[in-house]
């Protein structure tokens, strides 16, 4: 935390993006769309930049611009509409950000999604500064992935440095004569080799930088997967608040050294052994803080707009325990959810996405529960969620 002196004069010299300001955001999915909502009620309209049309953002956004994200010419004519640009999809092409940054302030930075759009450079990044990582190897060639899996010994996960989400490109070995195979599936591209640890949860800090130095992070969340896809979150996570402590005081750090400015979710893994590991960055709100939209003082998505326009930060309370459930295309297989089924939880929100075609594994929307105890929330959207098949 900075002194109350340095907050003072670094908020001074602060340009405030106000109220009624356009806010451009690279991306049109689910994030966008709740980023937008939160801008609009802030008094701000959003111009949303994607290769898509008919978006989740650009259902709510005031203007949809259609365009690769390679087209340099439609970027500059995005950037001279807009106050400022974010994101809320970070597999934006550099050359793409480079050219934005020229005409329009970009936050986070070109340089924070640089490091954190790829798993090598961001583990190498993270190591560097002495932040907590399990092993990892990078490796380029067959002859490096297999020297990477036995310096750091099986079990071993093997991952694609690029463009991964969901468990998608991630392959478990346990024997080193299955290099190949997963290296032959992978197709050839870089990949990161990180030992496998036993674990006793998973969660994330979602934490926000503003201009004036000041950084806010949320309690941490646990989250639970299925299928490699998040399923549950609930808040505050049930962890040693040593724990809790040291995830906040890294994801303040990293935030720091990356000269950040926007919101930021650092994934960490807690292992049986109660070490505290980085994960992953994810330069962008995250699927693990969509309760804050229900659940806190101040959501993810209205700490982005804060941080991004130079506005002092929000409080980041909960002001009750919480849990979200992630709604899958899957529920779509037998026909339409039962919609009031689930809203007959009076203490149950819903939150749809406005997506069309419900695919297996693909997020429509999501429900957030609140109640007395993280126990209760959890076992609320649960069964609010079961009831969408009854």
């Amino acid at each position: 935390m900075i002194s109350s002196s340095t907050q003072s004069d670094a908020a001074s010299r602060v340009r405030i993006i106000a109220p009624g300001a356009t806010l451009g955001v690279l991306g049109s999915g689910q994030l966008g769309r709740m980023f937008t909502i939160a801008a609009r009620r802030m008094g701000y309209r959003v111009h949303t930049f994607s290769p898509d049309q008919d978006t989740p953002t650009g259902q709510v956004a005031d203007r949809e611009i259609t365009a690769p994200y390679e087209d340099l010419e439609a970027l500059r004519a995005f950037a001279k509409d807009v106050a400022v640009v974010t994101f809320e999809f970070e597999n934006v092409p550099s050359d793409a950000v480079h050219a934005l940054e020229g005409l329009v302030p970009v936050r986070p930075s070109r340089t924070a999604l640089y490091t954190a759009q790829q798993r090598g450079r961001e583990k190498a990044f993270l190591s560097e500064r002495g932040f907590p990582t399990v092993p990892f190897a990078r490796a380029s060639t067959l002859a490096e992935l297999q020297d990477g899996v036995a310096r750091i010994g099986t079990p071993v996960v093997i991952k694609s440095a690029a463009f991964g989400y969901d468990g998608k490109g991630q392959h478990k070995i346990t024997r080193p004569n299955e290099v190949e195979r997963v290296w032959n599936a992978l197709e050839g591209r870089e990949v990161l080799v990180e030992r496998f640890v036993s674990l006793q949860a998973e969660i994330s800090v979602i934490a926000a930088r503003g201009l004036d130095g000041m950084v806010a992070e949320y309690p941490p969340f646990e989250n639970r997967h299925s299928n490699h896809i998040l399923d549950v979150t609930t808040a505050p996570a049930l962890i040693p608040a040593a724990i809790a402590a040291r995830a906040r005081e890294i994801a303040r750090a990293i935030l720091e050294a990356l000269d950040y400015i926007g919101l930021l979710c650092v994934e960490f893994f807690v292992t049986t052994d109660g070490d505290l590991l980085v994960n992953e960055l994810a330069p962008r709100p995250h699927n693990s803080g969509h309760l804050t939209f229900d659940a806190a003082v101040t959501s993810q998505f209205e700490q982005q707009v804060r941080a991004i326009c130079g506005l002092p930060l929000g409080s980041t309370e909960l002001l009750r325990p919480a849990a979200m459930a992630n709604l899958l295309g899957d529920l779509w297989a037998e026909g339409e959810p039962n919609w009031a089924a689930a809203c007959r939880f009076p203490d149950v929100k819903l939150h749809l996405y406005g997506k069309t075609q419900p695919r297996a594994g693909r997020k429509m929307g999501h429900l957030t529960a609140t109640a007395r105890t993280v126990e209760e929330a959890q076992e609320l959207v649960i069964a609010a969620r079961d009831a969408l098949l009854s």
